[in-house]
């Protein structure tokens, strides 16, 4: 079994070679530490090898770990964000990536204002017509990003998007496709991250213009 250290060297070893492949700088892809049933011990194993950026999905998993942990770790809320919970995440994690509807989007407002802070926020787009799947569809996204783009107390920063878990590279890359232009539509100042890329699709996801990548089994192993 690969160590920690070991699956983090192999990890940059193929994001630098995709990288090669395709002329992009590696150092201009964000890696995402993917946290979820991670205990605190093994993600301050990943802090030791210089992972700055971990995301989690349920603010009652993250609520220990924030106080455990290096408080100059990134967190990134990445699971469904339900309205109750927004009052806990707002001004703890630097980025919530699942805004995909306006009733979430008003109570990270609501916050934020109380907060007398400003949370930076990506749009969730759905590029998988799956049961349950989360994220704005592409044809209700534009309506919400002006929306984002005249809320007070939050800051547009990209697009999010889980890509349909396929081995079909064809299917792959025509949803990450469609991402990205709708993320060529923001305005330049809110283009800032393109979160698209997990472990089974991230060398895709580069190729196709993502720059930000979660990686959650690739980095830590499957989890119970």
């Amino acid at each position: 079994m690969l160590s920690l250290s070991e699956r983090w060297q192999a990890l940059q070893e193929r994001i630098a070679a995709v990288c090669a492949r395709c002329g992009r700088d590696p150092s201009s892809i964000r890696i995402v530490a993917v946290s979820k049933g991670v205990p605190p011990e093994r993600i301050a194993e990943a802090y030791a090898l210089g992972l700055r950026d971990f995301g989690e999905n349920y603010w009652q998993e993250a609520r220990s770990k924030l106080e455990l942990l290096p408080h100059d770790i990134q967190w990134h809320f990445i699971g469904r964000l339900q309205t109750n919970k927004v009052k806990y995440v707002v001004g703890r994690f630097a980025l919530i990536q699942v805004v995909d509807r306006v009733s979430l989007l008003e109570e990270i407002r609501r916050v934020a204002m109380r907060q007398q802070t400003v949370q930076p926020v990506l749009i969730e787009v759905r590029l998988a017509e799956v049961e349950g799947r989360a994220g704005v569809s592409p044809s209700d996204a534009s309506t919400l990003i002006e929306k984002t783009l005249e809320t007070e107390g939050v800051t547009l920063q990209g697009l999010m998007g889980v890509a349909p878990y396929t081995d079909d590279a064809r299917a792959l890359r025509a949803a990450f496709q469609s991402l990205r232009r709708l993320y060529e539509q923001l305005p330049v100042p809110n283009r800032q991250w393109l979160s698209m890329g997990m472990s089974h699709d991230f060398e895709i996801a580069i190729e196709e213009g993502s720059t930000m990548l979660r990686l959650g089994t690739a980095l830590f192993g499957e989890r119970l």
